[in-house]
């Protein structure tokens, strides 16, 4: 087998890994009962799709500038998908538009109270 043959198979497999990832987040978010289960089958497998696709176009054309692309890509979406599941998640939880019966803790019930009070301001560091 040359090195073009072995390329295509790690290709193809990059490429079906991506295609079973992208395809697990969108039957999660179908069939999840709430907000939060629905971010985390949104974000996980969708970050592992994009890196395997993005491998499998950087395997197939192995140049530096596209291994740079790909690297600044899956960086940023690593970086910025977590960070907006977390924001829609907390506003989410504050509109009341998820199940609080599939919840086992709830972490921020007491701090959210406390705010919408008055008690405690918005910018304070949340305890440890």
């Amino acid at each position: 087998m040359t090195g073009d043959g072995i390329r295509e198979i790690i290709t193809i497999s990059l490429v079906m890994v991506a295609a079973l990832m992208c395809c697990a987040a969108g039957i999660g978010l179908f069939r999840f009962p709430d907000v939060l289960s629905r971010l985390h089958a949104a974000t996980k497998p969708q970050i592992l799709g994009l890196m395997c696709a993005c491998g499998a176009v950087a395997v197939n054309s192995p140049r530096i500038s596209t291994f740079l692309l790909f690297t600044a890509i899956i960086i940023f979406q690593g970086l910025t998908a977590p960070i907006t599941a977390h924001m829609v998640a907390r506003a989410a939880y504050r509109s009341n538009h998820l199940r609080r019966d599939l919840l086992i803790r709830d972490e921020l019930e007491t701090r959210v109270e406390r705010i919408e009070r008055g008690e405690e301001s918005s910018k304070t560091p949340p305890e440890s």
